[in-house]
């Protein structure tokens, strides 16, 4: 995987399990937005975690803090005068799938904890932070830069679906029609992909990554496991039984059998491919053995399927269906 700043403790752990060409026709129909004035939209008011949110009058200039908040935003015609690059793409800070989209690059703010003197210096209207740790603190230190739009009600760190925040990020920027066109265009992609696949439908899926730390798996409500399910796959019981408040759990040695499913898919994570695929406990499972188990290599194949967003889940789709596909 590419070099990212380093991170200490904790804040390593979160961006690593989070983390990790131009996508098809139809892919680049869903996140082309036209641009158009969405001012009679205003005022809004958007249900959050938080509570209620108005926005008076259409952002002019929109910090995107969540991750993948810059991209869903982009999708939608508007771009950002800041932005945290999650996945560490440098530049503007977004995947391949969404290059082009912006006329000047954002003010990149840093991820887990974005300095406040950054983005209040960007005099912001609007501050996204729909997809991120969701405490309390962190919402109240920035509605007092701007009214922010956070996670919807009843959902935890991290775990704002793309479809939830093509919701939140349609509404706050009054243009709600062309964030239920990008989600419909979206659906149909899957829809599409599940009718040429029919072998994925019931088919048990884990999903997993390898650090330096070891493996670990996926549960429902990370944007992977939730980008296979929409293909028809189920993710595995006995890995879903371990899912608690978070959405990876860390897998020892002696637990690797519980990455054994029809079709098994990991990913590096700051380390090489070639630390799983040489593993010798890895080439133990069966899956693997029979030829069942992906191990994406490819870092933008990675961050898309990480990336959770609406851009990002069609160049994903293109180039990771056929991976699966294979694998069964």
């Amino acid at each position: 995987m590419r070099s990212r700043p380093a991170l200490r403790g904790a804040a390593l752990l979160v961006v690593a399990v989070l983390a990790t060409g131009c996508g098809s026709g139809s892919a680049e129909e869903a996140g082309d937005a036209a641009p158009s004035s969405a001012a009679g939209a205003f005022p809004v008011t958007v249900a959050t975690a938080f509570g209620d949110v108005t926005v008076e009058e259409e952002p002019a200039r929109v910090v995107a803090l969540g991750w993948s908040d810059a991209e869903t935003a982009l999708a939608l015609g508007v771009q950002p005068v800041g932005a945290s690059d999650w996945l560490g793409f440098g530049g503007a800070g977004v995947g391949p799938w969404a290059e082009g989209r912006y006329d000047e690059a954002p003010e990149l703010i840093d991820t887990l904890e974005p300095s406040l003197e950054a983005v209040a210096a960007l005099e912001p209207d609007l501050i996204l932070d729909t997809r991120s740790d969701g405490t309390q603190e962190r919402y109240d230190l920035l509605s007092q830069i701007a009214p922010t739009i956070g996670q919807p009600e009843g959902v935890g760190p991290y775990q704002t679906t793309w479809q939830q925040q093509l919701e939140l990020v349609g509404q706050a920027l009054g243009r709600e029609d062309e964030a239920t066109g990008i989600a419909d265009s979206v659906e149909q992609q899957f829809a599409d992909a599940r009718e040429a696949n029919p072998q994925f439908e019931g088919t048990e899926v884990a999903v997993g990554a390898y650090t330096s730390e070891g493996f670990g798996a996926y549960v429902r409500g990370d944007a992977r496991v939730d980008f296979t399910e929409a293909l028809g796959f189920t993710n595995k019981p006995a890995i879903q039984d371990l899912a608690g408040e978070n959405f990876f759990a860390p897998v020892s040695d002696e637990e690797l059998r519980l990455l054994d499913a029809p079709l098994t898919v990991v990913f590096p994570i700051f380390v090489e491919a070639t630390e799983i695929t040489g593993n010798p406990l890895w080439q133990t499972l069966p899956s693997v053995q029979q030829g069942h188990a992906v191990v994406l290599e490819d870092e933008t194949l990675v961050s898309a399927f990480s990336s959770g967003s609406s851009l990002g889940i069609g160049y994903a789709l293109e180039n990771a269906v056929p991976l699966f596909a294979g694998a069964l």
